[in-house]
């Protein structure tokens, strides 16, 4: 049977719920500034979400393997619908942090359930054209779920009662058609002190990209919104951020294949970093020029996850590339975890411009990491370097996809 025609239901359900997921995000940052929380207490709150998303990856394999995939999805996806409401009923930070937590943990589950059915219906020829298409259809809903917001009032209650929706009507193909997957494979350990020796640069910038991610995806609604702009305004600063990322991707991805890949991770931050500067230095800035900028600056410094990954990998075994995966992705959403709650406390202190600020402090440090490194040793050998990892760093540093990279075995949650 045609491997797209078997999964289209997993399709459809993944392409719906990121609708619901990419608005429920935008969200929750456009009506805290409207409630007037204080900006720490919002980046502390929309922290929760990436804890929550820690414990759900090492909760929802376990499950898996327990309790079966319908059955996981069924009851993450109901919980997280709840919570959804609750944001809706409960307009506080303190149950606004807890639903953040709950759903972190649910969103976590959901992927997992839905990579793995996705790789046990994949073959070696056709895995890759099938995950293509399933992320393709994970950063259209992402990135459209932006628009949402011009249909729904941030103020209403209705608004979070369409993110429940969403969510519970995702669930309706994929429970339908979700079958038994295989049992997870256990792959050769790789410890976090093995993964720095081999690539220090590859561990450190993993770490600053899930920093730098977070804050893009939790506290750019929450900065657009302080600098005037309307919901109108906020849907197309976080619209074009998500899109612009889409095409950069692969280009930058096949340029690190034939250069350095230090180089291309330095470069690729100072770009980030002038960019950044600029929005800054020379505002106000017209509406379209702002735009272009910011889409400039997301599309590069969301390709630094899968640039970092790519060279992490090329100091690698194959048979630790597996569980070299789940190591960095604790590290990417640990440092996830502390970015908005930065992010949240220097724009408190100084204002939206240390929004910008922020980040061009982290991707600065991270050029002068990466040229201190260059410094202390050579390239990878050719014979060693393997292909761009396009992992999917878009929806991961959204807290939306804690599966391995594409075409792995579920991972072991032991550590």
């Amino acid at each position: 049977m045609n491997p797209i025609l078997a999964t289209w239901p997993l399709l459809l359900g993944m392409g719906i719920l990121m609708l619901g997921a990419g608005l429920q995000s935008t969200l929750l940052g456009v009506r805290a500034t409207i409630e007037a929380f204080p900006t720490p207490v919002t980046g502390l709150i929309m922290s929760c979400y990436y804890v929550g998303y820690l414990v759900g990856t090492r909760l929802a394999p376990q499950l898996l393997r327990r309790v079966g995939p319908v059955r996981v999805f069924a009851t993450l996806a109901a919980l997280a619908s709840v919570a959804s409401l609750v944001h809706g009923a409960w307009v506080r930070p303190g149950p606004w942090a807890l639903m953040r937590l709950l759903s972190g943990i649910c969103f976590a589950g959901i992927y997992v359930v839905a990579e793995s059915w996705l790789n046990h219906r994949a073959s070696s020829t056709n895995r890759g054209r099938l995950l293509a298409i399933y992320m393709l259809i994970l950063y259209v809903g992402l990135g459209g779920a932006q628009f949402l917001l011009l249909i729904s009032s941030p103020q209403s209650v209705e608004s979070f009662m369409l993110v429940s929706a969403l969510i519970s009507a995702a669930m309706v193909p994929i429970v339908a058609s979700a079958q038994e997957v295989a049992p997870a494979a256990v792959p050769q350990r790789v410890r976090f002190r093995d993964l720095y020796r081999d690539s220090p640069l590859g561990v450190v910038a993993v770490a600053f990209s899930g920093m730098i991610s977070s804050i893009i995806f939790s506290m750019g609604p929450v900065y657009a919104r302080l600098s005037g702009l309307g919901t109108r305004g906020v849907a197309e600063f976080m619209a074009v951020s998500i899109f612009a990322a889409v095409l950069t991707q692969y280009p930058v991805g096949k340029l690190s294949d034939r250069l350095d890949r230090r180089t291309v991770i330095a470069s690729v931050c100072a770009l980030a970093t002038l960019l950044a500067v600029a929005i800054e230095a020379f505002g106000p800035l017209s509406r379209i020029v702002f735009l272009a900028l910011a889409a400039l600056f997301s599309g590069a410094v969301l390709t630094l996850y899968s640039l970092s990954v790519s060279h992490v990998n090329d100091k690698l075994q194959p048979s630790q590339m597996v569980a070299a995966s789940s190591r960095l992705l604790l590290i990417n959403g640990t440092a996830a975890a502390f970015g908005p709650v930065i992010a949240g406390a220097l724009m408190a202190a100084f204002g939206t411009r240390a929004y910008f600020g922020t980040l061009a402090a982290l991707t600065a440090t991270l050029t002068l990491f990466d040229l201190w490194r260059k410094l202390r040793g050579g390239p990878v050998p050719e014979s060693r370097k393997g292909p761009f990892i396009n992992t999917r760093e878009l929806v991961a540093s959204a807290g939306l996809d804690p599966a391995p990279v594409a075409g792995a075995e579920p991972l072991d949650p032991s550590p």
